[in-house]
């Protein structure tokens, strides 16, 4: 397998091999650029959001036309994500992810110049698409570059996303105030150029996989026997639940926050910070317990543990105990880079890049109508009710992850 530990300049098995060896090897760097990479993806999906009141004043929009940019956005990343993961095996990660955020940088730029509401959506397109390209590349990159540390890994790639989702959106903030929204968005086009550069510099060239002409019916095809496996079917159940819960709560969260429990758009807004911050050091503690204790057992103890802030949240009436149950709930982020560990593990070799790409494509469109239910609920007058809910369905899944067949030598955990 090129790209794989051949190039490591540590000469310890994998048995002996420490966290330090890692970093001291080319892998660090690796972890670093495309932690850096997947910093600046997550961030700017917040981003733009973060700014559409201000975006929205600039060309006359009603709520309905600022929510069609979200959508956009969010149908060609989700639509991109079988296709990337075809990409994948035909022509290898490192193509792909530096594509993917120079692509970026280029969508960044198109945001800042837009002169009208119709360039700002191909903008928007534009930045979907181009993000699409990166997650699946980053899961098979991952999972072929480690391997007695794949947790840690995950939980330091994806850790550096929530940490961007933080941070971005709140720079963007404070720039605008003093320079206008555009150049917010603009200055984020070179950190994505430096970013696809370094990618195209430190990740190890792939050859392109032996992927038959017909390999999008024969990628579907091989999805759909790799999902029916009982742990398969397990684990995407639960996936599914948890980005359901997860879309819905983070859709809704300052919203909650302001007409709940009564705080100011500034106070909102900075404890959505600390979710996301909070979050980030969560994925990385739990991937190291998942390499020492198994998958398995780790997303069932977060899972459950995560029922119980949703479930306090309705009756907190201080900022104060709102900012330590917000802490509590950043647990919970904590599943994301296990559950993408642990499905990539369990699928075959051969097309994984496809197989993966197709599940992803499947989880964003059935996670995306969380927001929906969750307003639903809101519009109705039970907005405490959908939290509520939230905590329910974060039970089931959890129970679906205690389901999961227990560690074997061919198992993830």
């Amino acid at each position: 397998m090129t790209g794989g530990h051949e190039t490591d300049s540590t000469n310890s098995s994998p048995s002996d091999e420490t966290v330090a060896d890692v970093f001291r090897s080319d892998r660090g760097w690796f972890l670093f650029a495309l932690g850096f990479g997947w910093f600046l993806t997550l961030g700017s999906r917040f981003l733009v959001p973060a700014l559409l009141p201000i975006i929205k004043t600039e060309f006359t929009l009603q709520n309905a036309g600022a929510g069609i940019i979200v959508t956009v956005m969010w149908l060609t990343y989700g639509g991109m994500q079988y296709p990337a993961g075809v990409l994948t095996d035909r022509i290898g990660e490192r193509a792909l992810l530096g594509a993917s955020t120079l692509l970026a940088s280029l969508s960044m730029v198109g945001f800042a110049l837009a002169p009208s509401f119709g360039w700002f959506l191909v903008a928007a397109a534009i930045f979907g698409i181009s993000t699409g390209l990166f997650g699946p590349a980053r899961g098979t990159a991952l999972s072929k570059r480690f391997e007695q540390f794949e947790g840690l890994a995950f939980g330091l790639v994806l850790g550096a996303g929530s940490i961007g989702a933080a941070t971005l959106p709140l720079m963007a903030t404070l720039i605008t105030e003093q320079f206008g929204w555009r150049l917010a968005i603009g200055v984020v086009g070179p950190a994505f150029f430096v970013s696809g550069i370094a990618l195209l510099v430190v990740v190890p060239k792939t050859l392109p996989g032996t992927v038959p002409a017909g390999s999008v019916v024969e990628g579907v095809r091989q999805s759909i026997v790799a999902i029916r496996t009982r742990r398969i079917v397990l684990a995407l159940g639960g996936i599914v639940i948890m980005l359901f819960i997860y879309q819905g709560f983070t859709a809704f969260y300052p919203t909650y926050l302001q007409a709940e429990g009564g705080l100011s758009q500034t106070a909102s807004n900075s404890l959505y910070a600390l979710l996301f911050l909070v979050g980030g050091f969560f994925q990385l503690s739990a991937g190291r317990l998942a390499d020492h204790f198994g998958y398995r057992w780790v997303l069932v103890g977060v899972s459950f543990v995560s029922i119980f802030p949703l479930l306090w949240l309705p009756s907190i009436a201080s900022f104060g105990w709102f900012a330590v149950v917000t802490v509590l709930i950043a647990i919970r982020m904590a599943l994301q880079p296990m559950m993408n560990a642990y499905i990539l593990a369990a699928l075959p070799e051969e097309m994984r890049g496809a197989i993966w790409g197709f599940l992803r494509t499947g989880f964003f469109i059935l996670g995306a109508f969380g927001s929906v239910a969750v307003g639903g609920f809101a519009d109705l007058g039970y907005f405490d009710g959908a939290i509520y809910a939230l905590a329910v369905f974060t039970a089931l899944g959890g129970f679906l992850f205690y389901l999961l067949p227990r560690k074997t030598p061919e198992s993830p955990g």
